[in-house]
């Protein structure tokens, strides 16, 4: 092959090698400025958008268990709802065997008759005790007066010595029983001195009696305490409680929230009172929720656990932990896409305002949850204490038989 015929070649191969190199520098400067775009685009957002804005899927639906639990033992003999369904508050849902309790109130009803009869007894008892005082104070007086008559006929030498004697040991045993007629009565008096029998200890310590086996007779319904979606129902007709037994559990789903466990790293500008937007993985982001931040934990879940991590000797790694941020929702969103308790949430917080505290620094002003269902209305139990003692206590009612003038 001849020089003439190799140039054409070397020359074809140089060009596409140029062509090539031109090509890569043109690659690689439009990585460089892609890149440079994303680095400036990425700065942009952060500046503009990502550093006032924190989010986690870390995040879980939470809420009030109200356990159902018996104040007093007895047997189950129905079940007024079952899982899932929707009760109101005061709503039965289960009850005991009354069999019991009606004994019991029979025996405080009894035991409340009695003991107003034993009070009239005293009052009766403080009555005779001060006739026979007036009994024994007349015989002291006139045994008295009869040694006083004595001594001057013993002066006088109409009498004898020995019948004086007689009339002194007469006027001694008299005032010994005036005496102890006296103490009888103090004891009498101080047993119903300013009382009257519906007001006598006695009769007060049965009517409480009364009232807590009424109580208890009216603790074998077990209502609802709370409005809501009854859970965990694992009573079954015929078991045997106790007090303190979970039953059931009923789960306000109106006043749920959101527990974020965000990184301590993102905790730096979060605020009580910033906006919350959420959405949860049973809608999709199709549904978005919005909230609020209402306290940020105080301690993180280690610190809390059973066990807590003790990193005070071995080997130690650190790492980075979370803490709960809870979140209060819309009522109205939750009326229309209701959310269950464990439901995963995707929570996003809007950090621009920044003039909330960071922990709370006022006492609640509002209960956070109550029920009255538990208040029984007592006028009934009041009435049967009355009707008990009006029975008992005998025509003049109050006290019966007491001076006035000596018992008060």
């Amino acid at each position: 092959m001849t020089s003439s015929e190799a140039t054409p070649g070397g020359d074809g191969q140089a060009a596409l090698q140029g062509k090539r190199q031109h090509r890569r520098r043109w690659l690689l400067r439009g990585l460089a400025i892609i890149v440079i775009l994303a680095g400036a685009g990425w700065t942009a957002w952060h500046l503009l958008v990502g550093r006032w804005h924190e989010s986690t899927d870390d995040a879980y639906v939470g809420g009030n268990v109200v356990q159902i639990t018996p104040q007093i033992p007895g047997t189950v003999v129905s079940i007024g709802a079952d899982d899932n369904d929707f009760v109101e508050a005061g709503q039965m849902l289960a009850t005991l065997d009354a069999a019991d309790a009606d004994v019991a109130l029979a025996q405080a009803e009894a035991a409340l008759a009695q003991a107003v009869r034993k009070v009239r007894g005293l009052y009766s008892a403080a009555h005779s005790s001060e006739a026979e005082v007036a009994v024994r104070q007349a015989a002291a007086d006139q045994a008295r007066a009869d040694y006083r008559r004595r001594q001057g006929l013993a002066a006088s030498g109409a009498i004898s010595a020995e019948e004086l004697a007689h009339a002194r040991d007469a006027l001694t045993s008299a005032e010994s029983a005036l005496a102890a007629t006296r103490a009888q009565l103090a004891t009498a008096t101080a047993q119903v001195s300013g009382t009257d029998i519906a007001t006598h200890p006695d009769v007060l310590a049965a009517a409480a009696r009364v009232r807590a086996a009424w109580l208890d007779d009216h603790r074998t319904v077990l209502p609802a305490p709370v409005a809501g979606h009854v859970a965990k129902r694992s009573v079954q007709v015929g078991q045997r409680v106790q007090p303190g037994t979970p039953l059931m559990a009923v789960v306000p789903l109106r006043e749920v929230w959101v527990d974020a466990n965000f990184k301590e790293t993102q905790l730096e500008h979060m605020r009580i009172g910033q906006a919350v937007t959420l959405s949860a993985d049973l809608y999709g982001d199709g549904v978005v929720y919005h909230g609020r931040v209402a306290g940020l934990g105080i301690g993180t879940g280690s610190a809390f656990s059973l066990l807590p991590a003790q990193n005070a000797s071995g080997n130690w790694i650190k790492v980075v932990q979370r803490l709960p941020v809870r979140i209060t929702l819309d009522p109205g969103e939750l009326e229309q896409h209701p959310l269950r308790i464990g439901l995963s949430m995707a929570v996003e917080v809007d950090l621009h305002d920044r003039s909330g505290a960071t922990l709370s620094s006022q006492a609640p002003r509002e209960v956070a949850l109550s029920t009255d269902v538990y208040r029984h209305d007592r006028a009934e139990a009041d009435a049967l204490i009355a009707r008990i003692i009006a029975a008992n206590e005998g025509e003049d009612g109050g006290a019966a038989g007491a001076p006035a003038t000596t018992l008060r």
